[in-house]
């Protein structure tokens, strides 16, 4: 069993259309802090993935999990096989 955090923080922040910086502003870090986030060379205290979770406004199972997140493609492939 793999201990990686995989994360979709750089989509979310572009469907909120806000830089790094003005992330890590919103959640009171370092804007460095985000970078290393989306990269998966950190991984968060659960406090900055709540807080992650609560600025998308989503579930925090939305925006962290223990497995890769199916990508965007795999999911269109997905759903036009089953519509």
């Amino acid at each position: 069993m793999s201990d990686a955090v995989y994360n979709r923080i750089a989509l979310l922040r572009a469907e909120h259309g806000v830089s790094r910086r003005e992330l890590a502003d919103a959640l009171g870090v370092h804007y460095q802090t985000i970078g290393c986030l989306e990269r998966g060379e950190y991984d968060p205290s659960l406090s900055l993935a709540l807080r992650v979770a609560r600025f998308s406004d989503a579930p925090v199972e939305a925006v962290f999990s223990l497995e890769p997140f199916p990508t965007i493609a795999s999911q269109d492939r997905r759903a036009a096989a089953e519509g």
